[in-house]
């Protein structure tokens, strides 16, 4: 098979119909075997009724439903679990993105070589509190992730299949495939200019909320990516070098002390100094530090049986 789309949806009855026929007069125009996977995540209208009609009048069409509304990631992640096609596609439901792009998307991935494609919004029918805001987000997510993308949040994406099965994305880090893709290898990201279409039916269903989101997942995967394997490199050093400066401000109180009484000098009681309290913090706190470096080291090795080694190739 040469492409599996798959498209999470959330309330998106109205577009479906015509969305599902725009795919298939792209795919028959350039003669593409496909499937396309809708992944019902909770919608309260009758998305699902349109699915299972969809699926009646074109063998293509597959459907899952969830109980609830559980978000864009879990929805993507299952969706990726199955996917058969040479070629991933991801794309939302509601007709902001174009089928017209697929066959370039296709043919990046195919021809080109690209693990995977991103699309970049470059002309944008948002308003300024969004498109703000979203330039700020990925000027900070190509800098932390060193990936040169403009839209790391653009649904219309292309993947190898190997690629898709060889990540795993939670929580809301549907944001960042771009940069887990990276982390498991798989280096060769490009991108496309693709059209960026107004809304047709329905509303948005996300707020501001998620470019704080975004910057708290992007934090999260910087740190697992540099010590989730390695914590004692980080909550280790950090602890250690707390601890040095509270024991170095520690012997600067007692030593100015010492000095007074051997000088006859008038001094106060080592108790009644804030530095004394606030390099016996300092100490604490680097102990507490390394202490939980070590705890992540026990865990890690523990967990190193568990862990996956994506292999490219193997002679034997």
């Amino acid at each position: 098979m040469d492409i599996s789309l798959v498209i999470p949806l959330y309330n998106e009855a109205e577009s479906l119909p015509e969305l599902t026929a725009w795919i298939e007069r792209v795919m028959k125009e350039n003669g593409f075997s496909y499937e396309i996977w809708f992944v019902n995540d909770g919608s309260t209208d009758n998305s699902w009724e349109v699915i299972e009609s969809l699926r009646r009048e074109n063998d293509c069409v597959k459907g899952i439903k969830f109980r609830r509304n559980y978000g864009k990631s879990p929805a993507l992640h299952v969706g990726f679990g199955k996917a058969q096609g040479d070629v991933v596609i991801t794309m939302d439901a509601d007709l902001q993105d174009s089928p017209d792009e697929i066959p370039e998307l296709y043919r990046m991935i195919t021809e080109e070589g690209y693990d995977l494609v991103s699309g970049w919004k470059k002309k944008r029918y948002d308003p300024l509190s969004k498109t703000i805001p979203t330039k700020i987000y990925n000027a900070t997510a190509r800098r932390v992730t060193g990936i040169c993308l403009h839209d790391f949040n653009c649904g219309l994406k292309a993947y190898r299949n190997e690629v898709v099965k060889n990540i795993e994305i939670y929580g809301d880090m549907h944001r960042y495939i771009p940069y887990l893709a990276k982390n498991a290898g798989f280096s060769r990201i490009g991108e496309k200019v693709v059209h960026h279409r107004a809304r047709k039916y329905g509303k948005t269903k996300f707020g501001l909320d998620r470019f704080v989101n975004g910057y708290l997942d992007l934090l999260t995967l910087w740190f697992f990516s540099k010590f989730g394997a390695k914590p004692m490199h980080f909550f280790g050093l950090l602890g250690s070098v707390m601890f040095v400066l509270g024991f170095l401000a520690a012997l600067a109180v007692g030593g100015g002390k010492l000095y007074a009484l051997c000088r006859h000098l008038p001094y106060r009681l080592v108790t009644d100094i804030p530095y004394f309290y606030l390099s016996l913090t300092a100490m604490i706190l680097g102990t507490l530090l390394f202490l939980t470096g070590f705890l992540g080291e026990l865990i890690s090795r523990n967990a190193a049986g568990r862990n996956v080694y994506n292999i490219e190739k193997e002679i034997l």
